[in-house]
């Protein structure tokens, strides 16, 4: 199904496979839509009202993933034939195909330059491909699960996979050394989305909540509990002012963030000014060796589904059905009913660490969401003081970091030191025989 948010706008429902649709994507146009299924098939839809589609036999077992290259040129899929196929979208043909694992593969996405493919299977193995070689350049090894799901971040440096063990990690590609370890939720997740700025991370998990992750500071900020059951899919909007839910609750929940209520050039800025001459180093200059373990509570955010999100389960949703029932008839007449409006949930965070402050649930009665302000406006602090404050709080968290970067020397130092003792005990055993 196709929805606009629109208001008063139908939503589309497209129909043609013969068995669970698995995945779908937008192309990046978005004039066109693959979808892939458990009956073998990815379909390209155009998304009017026509919803015309073109049916790729791709694989022989179900096909679990489908994702469209950055220019819209290439689409690769995902299977449980344990391989993974790339598709020329325009021509609509086979190009080439990656095999490797030796298990049902979850997820396959592309690069944002198009150039490399990463996927993972349930052989708890994740695997990037060269597009170009056709071979595959790494494999990350997971021996505590397999990963559900698996993305490039924005700049490509980096890789997330959602976990059956309940975990996230982040892996630096140019390195190949594993950047970042969340160990957050409860249950499997499932799958995961970074912000177009790259500084954030939302993962869906079958514990019902949804997870925000602050990548710069390494640290859970937000979770999410909307759902009724096991959430299956998220993903924000290309512009991230947005991100929508799925979950086996038959419910799909549409968010609204603030991350874009500040210019990116301004959080930039602001980021980039240190009161000391040594600034903070950025995510991809720490490589922590041990996982990361979040004690510190998160800030919940309480949503009721039942009283404020239209219940698509005892009601209709007006809908056009497009397919094969529709395009056997010359003119069907459309629902005459108007389309429930979509509920937009907000998520309130400031992006300034001086005055981060708590979210402000929007009020039923008047409709207006909560107003959000500023570090005095709540504690009556003076702001030659506040300003003091955030000077000691950068300074403190300067001296975290740099402990950081000592604490991993001295790791390095003690595996180092380590080896030549292993080294020695070598020596000393063959001398000995």
């Amino acid at each position: 199904m196709i929805w606009n948010l629109k208001p008063q706008t139908r939503a589309y429902r497209f129909t043609g496979h013969k068995d669970a649709v698995m995945s779908v994507h937008f192309s990046p146009s978005g004039h066109l839509v693959a979808s892939a299924s458990r009956d073998k098939t990815v379909r390209l839809w155009t998304p009017n009202v026509k919803g015309t589609s073109t049916t790729f036999t791709a694989h022989s077992a179900v096909v679990r993933g489908v994702n469209f290259s950055c220019d819209g040129n290439f689409l690769v899929t995902a299977s449980d034939d344990k391989s993974i196929k790339v598709w020329n979208t325009h021509q609509q043909r086979f190009l080439l195909s990656f095999k490797g694992h030796n298990n049902w593969v979850r997820s396959a996405r592309f690069s944002p330059d198009g150039r490399l493919v990463v996927s993972c299977s349930d052989d708890r193995t994740v695997k990037i491909w060269d597009t170009v070689s056709r071979e595959c350049i790494n494999t990350f090894t997971d021996y505590r699960g397999f990963a559900n799901f698996v993305d490039f971040n924005p700049s490509g440096t980096c890789i997330a996979s959602a976990g059956t063990d309940n975990t996230v990690k982040l892996w630096d590609i140019r390195i190949n050394k594993l950047l970042q370890h969340y160990q957050v939720h409860s249950a499997s997740v499932n799958c995961l989305s970074f912000h177009p700025s790259g500084n954030y991370l939302i993962t869906a998990s079958s514990d019902c909540t949804l997870k925000i992750m602050d990548l710069l500071e390494g640290r859970l900020l937000y979770t999410l509990h909307g759902h009724q059951g096991p959430v299956l899919a998220v993903t924000f909007s290309r512009h991230g002012e947005y991100f929508a839910s799925g979950g086996s609750d038959s419910q799909v929940l549409v968010w609204k963030t603030n991350f874009d209520s500040i210019p990116y050039n301004k959080v930039l800025k602001s980021l980039s000014v240190r009161t000391n001459p040594d600034p903070a180093p950025h995510i991809t200059d720490i490589h922590p060796r041990i996982p990361h373990l979040h004690t510190s509570g998160p800030q919940l955010i309480q949503i009721n589904p039942r009283g404020h999100i239209v219940d698509m389960q005892s009601s209709d949703p007006p809908v056009v059905d497009i397919g094969i029932d529709f395009l056997s008839k010359h003119k069907s007449k459309a629902t005459e009913s108007h389309s429930p409006s979509l509920v937009t949930n907000q998520v309130n965070s400031c992006l300034d660490p001086s005055h981060r402050v708590s979210s402000h649930a929007m009020d039923p009665a008047s409709g207006d969401p909560g107003v959000t302000s500023t570090l005095e406006d709540h504690t009556g602090i003076p702001p030659t003081l506040a300003s003091t404050l955030g000077h000691i709080v950068e300074q403190l968290d300067v001296l975290t970091q740099t402990v950081s970067i000592l604490e991993q020397r001295l790791t390095m130092t003690e595996d180092k030191l380590q080896e030549c003792l292993d080294n020695q005990q070598t020596v000393q055993q063959v001398t000995s025989s």
